[in-house]
C-alpha cells in the first residue's frame, strides 16, 4: 500500500460519511434547495481564493522545480475557476457580486480556509501537502459519485457536470504522487504529521458541505 492510499484508507469512514450527507445526496438527486446551494456557491467562492494562496505558498517550498511548477499552475487554476463562478454559476442561480462580496465567510469555511493557509506557511513542505490533499482527492471522488448517480432531469446538471473533468482527476494523481515520493523520504514524526494534517481536512471537508445544507452562520452574540 502506498502512503496515500494508506491517508484514504485511515479516513475511509469520514469519506462514507461524506457522501451521505444530505447535501451530496440531494445534490444528486436534484432535490436540493435553491437556496442551500447559493450558499454553497458563495462559500466555495470564497474557499478557492483562499486555497489558491495556500497551493502558491506551498508551492514556494516545493524541493524541486516540478513541485513549484505542479502548486503554481493549480493555484492559478484555483483563482481561475473563482472568476468562472462569478460569471457563470453565480449568474445563472441569481447571485450578484454585490450579494457575494456582502457575504463573509461561514465559520466552516473561515475555519478550514485558516487552516490550509496557516498549514501552508508554518509546515514542513511535506505536512503542507498532505492538507492540501483531500481537497483535491476528496472533492473528485464524491463529485465521481454525484456524476455517476446524478437524476436524469436535475436542475444542477451543468454544475454535476464539471466534477468529470479527466484534468482535475489527472491533478489528483499528481498530488498522490508528490505525497508518496515525499513520504517515502519523511521521518516517522513527519509522516505522523503528515496523516494529521490530510484527517484535519478531510475532516473539515465534511464540515463545509454539512454547512452548506445547515446554512450555517456565525452565532449572534448574546446581549
Amino acid at each position: 500500500m502506498s502512503f496515500s492510499q494508506s491517508l484514504w484508507s485511515a479516513n475511509q469512514a469520514l469519506y462514507q460519511s461524506t457522501l451521505d450527507l444530505p447535501f451530496n445526496k440531494e445534490l444528486a438527486a436534484g432535490t436540493l434547495s435553491m437556496e442551500r446551494f447559493r450558499h454553497y456557491m458563495i462559500q466555495d467562492a470564497h474557499y478557492l481564493v483562499a486555497y489558491g494562496r495556500a497551493l502558491a505558498v506551498t508551492a514556494a517550498k516545493s524541493d524541486n522545480a516540478e513541485g513549484v511548477v505542479q502548486f503554481a499552475n493549480a493555484a492559478n487554476e484555483a483563482v481561475v475557476v473563482e472568476r468562472a463562478l462569478h460569471g457563470g454559476f453565480m449568474r445563472d442561480f441569481g447571485v450578484s457580486a454585490e450579494q457575494f462580496a456582502a457575504t463573509p465567510l461561514t465559520p466552516a469555511c473561515h475555519h478550514y480556509t485558516s487552516f490550509l493557509v496557516s498549514t501552508a506557511w508554518s509546515a514542513p513542505y511535506p505536512v503542507a501537502v498532505a492538507a492540501l490533499l483531500p481537497c483535491f482527492w476528496i472533492y473528485a471522488e464524491v463529485g465521481r459519485d454525484i456524476h455517476a448517480r446524478s437524476a436524469s432531469d436535475n436542475p444542477y446538471q451543468a454544475w454535476v457536470d464539471t466534477y468529470a473533468s479527466k484534468e482535475f482527476h489527472a491533478a489528483v494523481r499528481g498530488v498522490c504522487a508528490t505525497v508518496d515520493r515525499l513520504a517515502e523520504d519523511a521521518t516517522e514524526s513527519t509522516r505522523a504529521a503528515m496523516h494529521a494534517a490530510y484527517r484535519d481536512a478531510a475532516r473539515l471537508e465534511w464540515m463545509f458541505w454539512d454547512s452548506a445544507y445547515q446554512l450555517a452562520d456565525w452565532p449572534k452574540p448574546l446581549r
